[in-house]
């Protein structure tokens, strides 16, 4: 697992408005950033991802899994 899964798992755990301030202390960082500093780090991302595809590593979904799981989590929002 990735430095960053496992972040990205950690940081999920913790309670709705640990996340909301945590969402928003990232959000202001990447404000900090200027336009090219922003598409490196989205190219280097892409790069990445691309990268774990090829190798097979790479969790791949259905876009018809994600789109369904996503709408059930929808009707849970009250």
């Amino acid at each position: 697992m990735s430095e960053f899964e496992v972040l990205t798992t950690r940081a999920m755990a913790l309670p709705a408005e640990n996340r909301a301030e945590l969402a928003e202390l990232l959000i202001q960082s990447l404000e900090e950033l200027d336009a090219s500093e922003i598409k490196s780090a989205w190219l280097a991302d892409i790069q990445r991802r691309d990268q774990e595809s090829r190798a097979g590593v790479a969790v791949h979904t259905p876009a018809d899994q994600v789109l369904r799981e996503a709408r059930e989590q929808l009707r849970c929002i009250p």
